[in-house]
């Protein structure tokens, strides 16, 4: 009998798991151990890789089977999972590529690649010990800014340089040193923003400097200058206008005329180049480009410029000026927060030789490419052509110099065109091979350019682009 106010129980009667849930539970079961796993892997590895990133290997597609749920992989094919995630995983994400879109400094691509003295050079530094910071007269202490000093001068008629790690940082350093909390005299048509949001406005700022516009976008004057220079004014900057220009009704005061309003009023002129120019770009067909000579000769106390553009050398910074006001940078705390490894002096050493022997257009492949003969380039953009049976042809077009460099600056060139299926497809299918090949597209035509493709690379081409017409999806070995 129940008490009264008793709640009695109600058992529901237990409902069966699903079968589906059974069939998962059982899945996990049947999954063969990281050992067993792990045997198999071995017999493929022959010790190519450490026992710790096989276990690894192991574990991970033993887990993805595991959430994938039924049916449950043989030892074998875990193994054989295990065996290509080692492959995958070896293989660095920054890799070479042949570049045969026709911008010789491709920005994405790595810019200018360096010569083979360049490499020689790091190569030779990188396997064994070095003088870096050691003086081998006197077996003392050294430095590594004197590596590199009679070079810039003997390439750039400077007193005197400095390198650090890119040319953002050198005009920062520049500012921040000689100008902070002080004004800086710059044209608004000067005030501009570069690459990656690179904002001269900003970098005043930054720095501590403080920003002074003058002129208009279009016109900028000497007396516009000379008007705004006032007591807490410490330099005239002065700046490339990178990857844009201004044409039409347009007027800019000359680096001399701005140098001696600078020092009328003991001010600096600062100049930055940009891109580092040293050779005449006019003899390669091409508009006028400021080199650095020219800004030192101008007048220019500090030029601060770019390695790894015109200059076709490794990525840095480069400021070269009067002897003095370099050995005030090279004392200053920054100069050892953006200071450069023994890699990048190597390679800018060896690349400023080629420009001090005159050999420049032999050596370092910007060049090379700038002048590349017509005729030759028409050979083999043909060649690549004719391996697309019917559906490639030979096109005339442009070679952009690229990299915030000369811009709308161009050479000739030929290029090989190809209209077989879709031209986004095929691209993809080129930069998915090994080496990955990036071409470009026009008019709806996939277009590979010579100009930037080194000779060597030829036969690389040319069977990526056998693999691509046959439909076979594999690599090169």
């Amino acid at each position: 009998m129940a008490l009264v106010g008793t709640r009695v129980p109600h058992f529901a009667p237990r409902r069966p798991p699903e079968t589906l849930n059974w069939r998962m539970d059982d899945a996990r079961r049947n999954l063969p151990s990281v050992e067993r796993v792990l045997g198999d892997l071995r017999a493929s590895l022959n010790g190519d890789a450490s026992v710790q990133a096989a276990t690894d290997a192991v574990r991970t597609v033993i887990a993805e089977a595991r959430a994938a749920g039924a049916p449950a992989p043989s030892s074998a094919e875990l193994a054989a999972r295990a065996h290509d995630l080692l492959a995958t995983s070896a293989i660095l994400s920054l890799r070479p590529v042949i570049n045969a879109t026709g911008v010789i400094l491709q920005t994405n691509l790595g810019r200018a690649p360096l010569s083979e003295r360049a490499i020689e050079a790091m190569n030779a530094v990188a396997r064994s010990y070095s003088n870096l910071e050691y003086d081998l007269e006197s077996g003392g202490r050294g430095s590594r800014n004197t590596h590199l000093r009679d070079l810039l001068h003997r390439t750039t008629g400077a007193e005197d340089g400095i390198v650090v790690n890119n040319n953002a940082a050198a005009v920062f350093m520049v500012l921040q040193v000689f100008a902070t909390g002080r004004e800086v005299i710059v044209s608004r048509g000067q005030a501009v923003e570069i690459g990656g949001g690179f904002r001269i406005p900003d970098v005043l700022r930054q720095s501590g400097a403080v920003l002074r516009e003058v002129g208009t976008t279009n016109r900028t004057y000497g007396r516009d200058y000379a008007d705004a220079w006032g007591e807490s004014t410490a330099a005239i900057l002065r700046v490339h206008s990178s990857n844009f220009k201004v044409v039409g009704f347009t007027a800019e005061a000359l680096p001399g005329e701005l140098a001696e309003i600078a020092h009328r009023n003991s001010g600096l002129l600062l100049d930055d180049l940009g891109s580092g120019c040293l050779p005449d770009t006019t003899r390669f067909g091409m508009a006028h480009e400021p080199t650095v000579r020219e800004s030192v000769a101008g007048g220019a106390d500090l030029t601060m410029f770019s390695g790894d553009k015109l200059l076709g050398g490794p990525q840095c910074g480069i400021i070269v000026g009067r002897a003095e006001l370099i050995e005030h940078l090279r004392r200053h705390p920054l100069a050892r927060a953006l200071r450069v490894d023994k890699l990048t002096l190597a390679a800018l050493g060896a690349t400023l030789q080629a420009y001090a022997h005159g050999t420049e257009t032999v050596e370092i492949p910007i060049w090379r490419m700038v002048s590349a003969d017509l005729n030759g380039l028409k050979r083999r953009a043909k060649r690549w052509a004719a391996l697309a049976r019917g559906h490639g042809s030979v096109v005339a077009a442009t070679s952009m110099v690229g990299g915030g460099s000369l811009p709308g600056e161009g050479v000739p060139t030929w290029c090989a065109a190809f209209s077989m299926g879709g031209a986004d497809a095929a691209a993809a299918r080129l930069r998915a091979g090994s080496p990955a090949i990036v071409g470009r597209i026009a008019d709806g035509m996939l277009l590979l350019d010579p100009r930037t493709v080194r000779p060597a690379e030829d036969r690389l081409i040319e069977k990526a682009l056998v693999r691509l017409l046959s439909g076979n999806p594999d690599r090169d070995s």
